[in-house]
């Protein structure tokens, strides 16, 4: 139960208890595809999300990190998103990445995207000039009174430096201004935390190094990179913790971890290993419809790296594509 010193109001608890478009299980973060020019490549997003649907996923989140929004212009965000949910047609709920640093034109994207049909928005907190978490508090305020919608607020400390602690994230949940949490944060505690603190808000694993804890303390889903890249194989595990199948669970996350100390290697290694989003689009394009390449300054994955990714996917049953390997 969560608890607070003035009661929240029959519509704050309306919208906070409102479920719809925040669908339990995996939320597969989809990419941008790009030409080998570097220019939007918007006839690719819907192979792409047919593949990521046929794998099982519960949700679709274009726009987010994984959709390269900081290399993309506002009209340009746009266009994909309104390619993405022309793709989907309805099929499963899609949370649309609004955020940008600028509250007024996250206000304007998020409009956008309440206004073409996505069930939900995805928003990472003000970045480089790192608000203070009061300020950044307030900027999910000001964005929640604009749409009637539910905001996911992306909680990624690495790469913003905003901290929201529990009880931060508890008021705005009580307040309405936000209607659940992807926890990207490496410590498990702090899912654990929350789940504990607000049983009732959606807290979702946001980083696959925590995603086995979360999803057995109890996490509404799972979006991340692994999800994102194989889903089906995700969406197993997913539902190995739902019905307590342990020994199933282990025995589906022993190649998942191995997948995500690759993909996360640069970043756990000091830079000596794949960088995330080069492994991440790799992945797809030799398991899926092409997505093109990373746009600069990341790079394609290094040649060294992609004899062990293969071996990965093959562990995992897949079979890469002759010529993207």
């Amino acid at each position: 139960m969560i608890i607070s010193e003035t009661a929240p109001s029959a519509a704050v608890q309306a919208k906070f208890h409102n479920h719809a478009g925040l669908p339990a299980g995996i939320v597969a973060s989809s990419v941008t595809p790009f030409t080998a020019d570097g220019e939007l490549c918007l006839q690719q997003i819907r192979p792409h999300v047919e593949w990521l649907l046929a794998e099982g996923a519960d949700g679709l989140s274009p726009l987010g990190s994984s959709g390269e929004f900081t290399s993309l212009e506002v009209g340009e965000r746009k266009r994909v998103l309104e390619e993405v949910l022309a793709a989907n047609s309805g099929r499963v709920p899609v949370w649309a990445g609004t955020h940008h640093y600028s509250t007024r034109t996250t206000i304007e994207l998020s409009k956008h995207a309440e206004s073409a049909g996505a069930n939900a928005l995805l928003i990472v907190p003000p970045y480089y000039m790192a608000p203070t978490v009061a300020q950044a508090m307030d900027h999910y305020r000001r964005i929640a009174d604009a749409v009637s919608i539910p905001i996911v607020l992306y909680h990624n400390i690495t790469l913003t430096a905003v901290d929201f602690r529990t009880h931060h994230l508890v008021q705005l949940a009580e307040e309405g201004a936000i209607g659940a949490v992807k926890m990207s944060n490496s410590s498990p505690d702090r899912i654990c935390e929350l789940l504990q603190a607000a049983p009732q808000l959606s807290t979702y694993c946001g980083i696959d190094s925590v995603a086995f804890e979360g999803l057995c303390h109890g996490a509404r889903g799972w979006i991340s990179g692994i999800p994102s890249i194989v889903p089906r194989v995700a969406k197993a595990l997913y539902q190995a913790i739902s019905e307590s199948d342990l020994p199933r669970a282990r025995e589906l996350w022993r190649p998942l971890s191995d997948l995500a100390r690759f993909q996360f290697s640069a970043y756990l290694n000091g830079n000596s290993g794949a960088h995330w989003f080069s492994a991440m689009k790799a992945t797809l394009n030799l398991i899926g419809p092409p997505v093109g390449d990373p746009q600069p300054p990341l790079a394609p994955l290094e040649h060294e790296h992609r004899d062990k990714l293969i071996r990965i996917l093959a562990e995992l049953g897949y079979t890469t594509h002759a010529a993207a390997a």
